[in-house]
């Protein structure tokens, strides 16, 4: 005799959507007073930007987030377009807390049963929610759309609702309703033109099915409707090389090709290391491969992220001490599901290892951030990747409501003798729900973004800062981003061309640099003394040689320099030495960066972000640079002291009169950088976009001290103001 599967549960209780539309209006009210009004740093102003011109991002492209944020962006939501962009990530990740609360209501109803009161469970469950909601991450995350993230978990959300819902639905399975399963495929297909992350749920989805009726997925109705409603859902991809050809503001990777779609769609650019490999080596032959320790320090550094999420604003050691507290409540939530129905927590422990355990695997990151591992020439990864991690989070606070419905069980159970009446039992556990407002009062400071402005100031200042019809050499991300969104959709000084170091290596974004020529200067967009006379707009590219009309004509990847060499650049000599650089060889964005300042010094104006550092030094300019704000300028003969320019030592060249007038008249950054920050600058990968600022009233500081000593305290001032919010007054 075969053992017989225990027959699954009738639910006849209507699910409670009016509850769960006030735990989403909820999480939205929160979300809403605690949005950042603007922009802010990493890729939030790449995706408005891309959003806005209705264009293409960063591989993979995201194309269903581009349209879906173009068409919310087009509301009467408010005047400011990036806020709306921010109400969009608050929204869907709302709604994302109403069905989390959906799906731990259902499945606490085997654990609290009747005779207990509805209201128990429902509390508990909006326990879950609150906790899954102001989780750190998911509570950051939500006030600014910085990731396409918020859009996948809903859709992770959603799907897990729907799988949850069809298994209820008439029991006999001959006469079960699969249009729910055809529903989850076209949500899964359409997903993944969002994000891969929405697909991680697939796993759960299949394990929910298999253990309710499999012969649901073996239905030729069923296979036949999948495979439709799954070409239809990933036909969004199909938005990326239909758009390129029309070659919008954004266009990365211009996948106008097959091979450049194929590209794009395989995050080619980023080179992502195989799982097999130590990703702090270059990959080949000489990689030490991945090892056992490699991949828990990996797993570590996501126990790291688990111990923010419940009291960032704290000390660590009070981070860690409620971290165990929510981690054990969700463990036993996780025992009390097991017991309570084994499909459905089947489920949910595969979703979970699946976006933990086997996400950490596939990601493969290098040493966190901030993880205290140091070898000489291993890199860290650039900023904290917590966000990777979002879903596992949020969906921790289901199991933690199920925990702390388990000890209101206790209780409830050691008051029998006590109080008789069953709802009154239940109502003196619930104190025990409060616990659910720990990281809600824990996260308020940190996870909140209201009232910063500074990605958004930073971008004009550095714009306003360059002549009319100006090229300004960025390094990556916060000093790029920022502008794109500024030109894009604010419209500031579009006449500017910016040339990012960290894309200039790729043809494709040298040659839209080559083609697409500037607006037309707008003299009352910009600083007033740009009104006294006439801008002409330049008829030619930046380079004279390359990137025209014969593909051809590109720069090589590289080009040796085996010793150091003078070149002719123009009207100006330098000298490239390999042991300045760094190493042997010239990439092609040092070649597109020479060969503009040969063809248009002195024609046209050429700035280096202070955010490059000493880059511009590295090719030999030095004698020729001059700082001006935010911004250094190449001049077209040795820089030599006078009564404007000065040196400072250690900081070479700076123009007085010019600094002195962006940085009283013209910046908004810096007072925006020195208002006081209860935590600090959270987020210190992104605090070198103030260290700009500190730079430059440091050197003013320094050049006017003898002079103008008024305006030298002030530098000093804001200089000091701004440290302070900085790891370095820490």
């Amino acid at each position: 005799m075969t053992e017989q599967t225990p027959p699954l549960p009738v639910l006849t209780e209507r699910p409670p959507y009016f509850i769960a539309g006030l735990v989403a209006l909820g999480a939205l009210l929160l979300y809403v007073a605690t949005l950042a009004p603007t922009t802010q740093f990493w890729d939030s102003s790449e995706y408005m930007a891309a959003a806005h011109a209705l264009g293409i991002p960063h591989p993979p492209g995201n194309p269903l987030f581009i349209i879906l944020g173009h068409a919310w962006g087009l509301l009467p939501l408010g005047p400011d377009y990036a806020r709306r962009i921010n109400l969009f990530a608050a929204v869907t990740s709302a709604a994302a807390a109403g069905l989390w609360f959906l799906i731990g209501e259902r499945w606490l109803r085997p654990i609290v049963p009747p005779p207990a009161p509805p209201w128990a469970r429902r509390l508990a469950a909006a326990a879950g929610a609150l906790i899954a909601a102001t989780g750190f991450t998911v509570w950051n995350q939500s006030v600014v759309n910085e990731k396409v993230y918020t859009v996948s978990v809903l859709s992770i959300a959603l799907v897990l609702w729907l799988v949850v819902r069809w298994a209820d639905q008439t029991p006999p399975p001959e006469t079960r309703r699969d249009h729910h399963l055809v529903l989850i495929v076209y949500l899964l297909a359409l997903t993944a033109t969002n994000h891969l992350m929405g697909v991680l749920v697939a796993p759960a989805v299949l394990v929910y099915v298999l253990a309710t009726d499999p012969r649901a997925l073996r239905r030729p109705r069923f296979l036949v409707a999948a495979a439709l409603v799954a070409a239809v859902g990933t036909s969004v991809y199909l938005f990326l090389p239909i758009r390129a050809h029309f070659d919008p503001y954004l266009n990365e990777g211009a996948p106008t090709t097959w091979r450049a779609l194929k590209a794009v769609l395989t995050r080619e650019q980023f080179g992502k290391p195989s799982v097999f490999d130590n990703p702090m080596y270059l990959p080949g032959p000489d990689n030490p491969g991945r090892t056992l320790v490699l991949y828990a320090q990996q797993l570590l550094n996501y126990v790291q992220y688990f111990t923010w999420q419940f009291g960032r604003d704290w000390w660590p050691g009070v981070q860690r001490a409620f971290a165990v507290v929510f981690a054990a409540l969700g463990l036993l939530g996780a025992r009390r599901h097991w017991r309570a129905e084994r499909r459905a927590a089947l489920a949910m422990t595969t979703l979970l290892l699946t976006l933990t355990l086997a996400l950490v695997f596939y990601l493969n990151f290098r040493w966190g951030f901030s993880q205290p591992y140091q070898v000489a020439g291993l890199e860290h990864e650039v900023r904290e990747r917590d966000y990777f991690f979002i879903a596992s989070f949020a969906l921790w606070g289901i199991w933690v409501g199920m925990g702390l419905a388990a000890v209101m069980e206790w209780i409830e159970q050691g008051l029998v003798a006590r109080q008789p009446a069953v709802g009154g039992r239940w109502a003196l556990a619930t104190p025990v729900l409060l616990l659910a407002l720990v990281p809600l009062a824990g996260n308020r400071l940190t996870a909140s973004r209201a009232g910063e402005t500074m990605a958004r100031d930073y971008a004009r200042d550095v714009l306003q800062s360059a002549d009319p019809y100006a090229l300004v050499v960025t390094a990556g991300d916060n000093d790029t981003f920022p502008l794109w969104y500024a030109q894009e959709v604010e419209g500031v000084r579009r006449d500017v061309s910016v040339l990012v170091l960290s894309l200039a290596n790729t043809d494709w974004y040298l040659r839209q640099l080559q083609h697409r020529p500037p607006a037309t200067f707008d003299s009352l967009g910009a600083p007033a003394w740009y009104r006294t006379r006439r801008w002409p707009r330049p008829p030619t590219p930046w380079m004279d040689r390359y990137y025209l009309e014969d593909p051809a004509d590109s720069l090589p990847a590289y080009v040796a320099l085996s010793q150091p060499v003078t070149v002719r650049l123009g009207p100006i000599d330098v000298g490239l030495d390999p042991r300045t650089l760094g190493r042997p060889y010239l990439m092609r964005s040092d070649l597109a960066v020479l060969e503009i300042v040969k063809d248009q010094l002195g024609k046209r104006p050429i700035y280096f972000s202070t955010s490059t550092g000493s880059y511009a030094d590295q090719l030999g300019l030095s004698p020729y640079l001059v700082g001006e704000g935010l911004v250094r300028r190449v001049a077209s003969a040795p820089v030599a002291p006078g009564d404007s320019i000065r040196r400072v030592e250690g900081r070479g060249f700076l123009n007085v009169p010019r600094a002195r007038a962006l940085a009283s008249g013209v910046y908004q950054g810096g007072e925006t950088a020195a208002r006081p920050r209860p935590r600090g600058w959270v987020d210190v990968p992104s605090q070198n976009s103030l260290f700009a600022y500190v730079f430059l009233y440091d050197t003013i500081a320094a050049a006017v001290h003898d002079r103008e000593p008024a305006l030298a305290a002030r530098a000093v001032e804001l200089r000091d103001a701004i440290l302070a919010n900085t790891t370095y007054a820490q």
